[in-house]
């Protein structure tokens, strides 16, 4: 009996980690309302760099933020390097690269026609439903802008 519910821990976490593989396709195909239907409707956001005013609820702030960078990135794109399930948290912590040329203004900063190369981190939680409750967004904000601004 108790493999049995190692064998159901295991399945939990699988599908949790595919829940955050289809937000990255989702994601790859710059649908905001796919990425947003993964998430529960009081589900949280923070994009920690952007400081307190780009926290709060997903299917607010999440989807104004990637609706902005697919915007002004029309060839927005994602490559998932590595997922850790962090059983303490019951979380799983995605490492992603996330890539692409700028050709419309985004955050106060003008088009160059640069690109960038930034490595995320997304740290995902779920309800008991396996719907996304909770995402931590970070990464090196001051590599980002620089990228863009050369």
């Amino acid at each position: 009996m108790n493999t049995s519910i190692q064998q159901q821990d295991s399945i939990d976490v699988l599908a949790k980690k595919g829940t955050c593989i289809e937000f990255f396709s989702a994601y790859q195909d710059m649908d905001v309302e796919r990425m947003l239907s993964l998430c529960e409707p009081d589900s949280t956001i923070a994009f920690v760099p952007l400081g307190q005013n780009y926290s709060g609820k997903i299917h607010e702030v999440g989807k104004a933020v990637w609706e902005a960078l697919m915007d002004a990135f029309p060839n927005l794109d994602n490559t998932v390097k590595g997922q850790q399930y962090n059983e303490s948290k019951d979380s799983v912590t995605c490492q992603v690269v996330i890539f692409g040329k700028q050709e419309k203004e985004f955050a106060g900063l003008a088009p160059k026609g640069n690109s960038f190369d930034s490595e995320h981190i997304f740290i995902f939680r779920f309800n008991e439903e396996g719907k996304i409750s909770d995402l931590i967004i970070t990464w090196d904000h001051e590599s980002f802008v620089s990228q863009l601004s050369k």
